[in-house]
């Protein structure tokens, strides 16, 4: 039932449905084939250093050369990447890709604490870090299996003197780089020297092997590694290509600005769809700084913008922002967190363009559908890609009728291979091929679809996945505290923000709501820490113990 009716409205939009999800023998070829078609044509811009295709391909080489001559890494191992918006990130990407190695991306923000987990779970055997949160890293590099760390400083790609004027005015005027000390380190400057000279031997993986792992709570709050083929990510690259295709973007000098983060799958991925149309990708390192933002866009006639509501809203609400030409702007793209008609509605008031919504989840890919340029329609979050199997089912793993609402199970070739290192969580999320989502949601009878609830007890702020057992899990090593519950509350700014409710330990304690927060601050992310703390005499709970988070979060609404 439902495959007739999403076939229906693709062939009513003239997306095909005959995708060739295997064109590709691995991401590498496909990195071959546009930087041999568009070499010349600009790849990348950050902070005021624009590389060519052909650039990409010369670091990425100097990248894996260094990689496999200098280092007693192997094929198979993993290196992670915690970088910002720079053009460090997609060579060191690339870099990595043909020396053969798999990738974990890290959130620049994250604590020690939240990078001690990661590296030690994934197996991390290098690294490359900004010089600038490398402080951080320092405080727990001991504790992990690292043994090759290259620090790069924002300019390292920008050309000589500019490149050493730069990096001394952000360290010794701006202050912007921590006192730090890693004995292991090396300069990304002297990676691209030494890697220079000798040709990599390129990697040969097949569709089946890792390229990434991606860390996701998925439906519960252990932080896991999705486990992304090769072939995972160029079929959901090309699953997507034909919808961007309804957007009017040609081949020809497509400009795209580019705020949301590359170490999210979804910035990413979109980043492989305009490769593919050898787009020029406008780097932002820090979207919250909307008057640098707003400087930068003032720069490039961009024809392409992805965001979120947050920043949608932010940048209307910007009187710079209003002045800016939109005369080429075809494309904005939302993700990561429900698209809202308010929104919606302000973007087009101000931009004269319309927000296409998508949705999708780390663990396809990340995109499962998307609204398209010739069918938008606000407040779903679009229609399936080609190749995508959906199904809508009840408690009882039925399918229920069109319209009416269940979990969202998902099947298609960018469905991952599963959890690193986690059977039992690979086996509970996917199911005889099904990805069971979290998300309760809805098919209409012409084919979209709509979010309308979360299964799971999953906190999204501004974009980013904050799960619940994380925070307490943290929470609970105060002293003061018995036992807490955090639960999401609506936020005009961000979506959703935290809310924890705790009781102490003793009636009679003195303790505050700054000094759980601060306390918070110590081990969790800025979007993780809790914006209010309710103090409670005890909490909701079942016959068995179990604290009752549905229970709390409805008290709390009322």
């Amino acid at each position: 039932m439902y495959e007739s009716v999403i076939k229906q409205r693709l062939q009513a939009l003239n997306i095909p449905t005959d995708i060739d999800a295997e064109k590709y023998k691995n991401l590498l070829v496909f990195y071959d084939e546009i930087i041999n078609r568009f070499g010349s044509r600009p790849a990348y811009s950050s902070l005021g250093r624009t590389i060519s295709y052909k650039e990409l391909d010369a670091y990425a080489n100097a990248f894996a050369s260094y990689i496999q001559t200098e280092t007693d890494l192997k094929v198979g191992d993993r290196i992670a990447i915690q970088l910002p918006n720079i053009v460090q990130f997609p060579v060191a990407f690339l870099g990595s890709l043909r020396a053969g190695l798999i990738i974990v991306n890290v959130n620049p923000l994250y604590t020690a604490t939240e990078l001690e987990h990661q590296f030690n779970d994934a197996g991390v055997k290098a690294l490359v870090v900004l010089a600038n949160i490398a402080d951080t890293v320092a405080t727990i590099i001991d504790k992990t299996a690292i043994n090759t760390v290259i620090v790069t400083e924002l300019a390292d790609l920008h050309k000589s003197p500019k490149r050493q004027v730069l990096n001394f005015l952000i360290k010794n005027v701006k202050k912007m780089v921590p006192q730090f000390s890693i004995s292991k380190a090396v300069k990304f400057t002297e990676v691209m020297k030494i890697g220079s000279g000798t040709p990599p031997i390129m990697s040969q993986p097949t569709l089946d092997d890792v390229a990434v792992l991606q860390y996701t709570g998925g439906t519960t709050g252990v932080a896991k590694g999705a486990m992304l083929t090769h072939g995972n990510i160029l079929a959901n690259m090309l699953q997507a290509a034909p919808i961007f295709n309804t957007y009017g973007l040609n081949d020809e000098g497509v400009c795209v600005i580019q705020p949301l983060p590359l170490y999210h799958i979804y910035a990413f991925t979109v980043g492989l769809i305009l490769l593919s149309k050898g787009a020029h990708t406008v780097l932002i390192p820090n979207p919250r700084d909307l008057p640098a933002l707003v400087k930068e866009l003032k720069k490039w006639r961009f024809d392409g913008f992805c965001g979120l509501n947050t920043l949608f809203v932010a940048l209307c609400n910007n009187d710079e922002f209003k002045k800016l030409d939109f005369k080429h702007l075809k494309m904005t793209l939302s993700g990561g967190m429900a698209l809202t008609h308010f929104a919606a509605d302000l973007w087009k008031k101000t931009t004269g363009t319309d927000i296409y919504e998508g949705y999708g989840l780390t663990e396809t890919s990340p995109v499962v559908a998307v609204n398209t340029g010739n069918g938008n329609r606000i407040g779903t979050i679009g229609i399936p890609l080609p190749l995508t199997q959906i199904d809508i089912r009840d408690d009882n793993h039925q399918q229920v009728k069109l319209g009416e609402s269940g979990e969202l199970c998902i099947k298609g070739p960018q469905v991952m291979k599963g959890y690193w290192q986690r059977e039992q969580a690979t086996n509970e999320t996917v199911i005889e091929g099904w990805l069971y989502t979290g998300d309760i949601a809805t098919l209409s009878k012409d084919g979209y679809l709509t979010i309308v609830d979360r299964k799971k007890d999953m906190i999204l702020v501004s974009g980013f996945n904050v799960y619940p057992n994380e925070i307490e899990d943290v929470v609970c090593l105060h002293e003061y505290i018995l036992e807490s519950c955090a639960v999401a509350c609506e936020d005009e700014h961000s979506g959703e923000v935290v809310h924890l409710h705790v009781v102490k330990s003793a009636a009679d304690i003195a303790l505050s709501e700054t000094d759980v927060i601060d306390f918070c601050r110590l081990s969790l992310a800025g979007y993780k820490v809790p914006k209010k703390v309710f103090f409670k005499d005890e909490l909701p709970k079942t016959n068995v113990g179990k604290i009752l988070r549905r229970k709390v979060r409805e008290d709390a609404q009322a």
